[in-house]
C-alpha cells in the first residue's frame, strides 16, 4: 500500500512539474515571440538619443510608444531646458514608426520641420525635441 501511494505522489509531482514548465516556456515565447517594436521589413524600431556629449542611447521603440519630456514621470526623461514636461510620443503603430507632439511649447521638428499632431517617420529621420535630437533606425 505505502508504495502505490509514492508512486501516485511521484505521478503528481511529475504532472504538476510538466506544467509548470509548460507555462514557464509559454510565457517566454509570449515576451520573444511577440514584439511589438518589429516591422514589417524586419528590422526593429529604435531611437537613438544622442547627447552632446557624443554619447547616445538606444531606445527600443514599444507598440504603444514612449513619452519623452522633462518630467519624472515621462517615459525617457530628457535633461533639456527647452524640451516641456511632456513634449512628445514617437511609436509604432501598423508597422510604422510615428511621432506626436504633445502641445509642447516649443514644438517637435522632423528633419528640421515642425510637426503639428503626428507624422510618421523612416529610418534615418531625425526628431528634435528642444536642443534633444532622436535618430530613428
Amino acid at each position: 500500500m505505502p508504495a502505490l501511494f509514492f508512486n501516485i505522489i511521484k505521478l503528481l509531482f511529475l504532472a504538476l512539474l510538466f506544467l509548470f514548465l509548460f507555462q514557464v516556456a509559454r510565457s517566454i515565447k509570449a515576451h520573444i515571440g511577440s514584439n511589438p517594436g518589429a516591422r514589417s521589413d524586419g528590422f526593429a524600431a529604435e531611437a537613438v538619443l544622442l547627447s552632446g556629449s557624443g554619447d547616445s542611447e538606444r531606445i527600443r521603440l514599444r507598440q504603444q510608444g514612449h513619452v519623452f519630456g522633462r518630467s519624472p514621470e515621462a517615459d525617457i526623461t530628457i535633461d533639456d531646458p527647452y524640451a516641456s514636461e511632456f513634449h512628445a510620443r514617437l511609436g509604432v503603430q501598423d508597422g510604422k514608426v510615428s511621432v506626436h507632439d504633445l502641445g509642447s511649447t516649443n514644438g517637435t521638428y522632423v528633419n528640421g520641420r515642425r510637426v503639428t499632431g503626428s507624422r510618421t517617420v523612416v529610418r534615418g529621420d531625425t526628431v528634435q525635441i528642444g536642443k534633444t535630437i532622436l535618430e530613428v533606425r
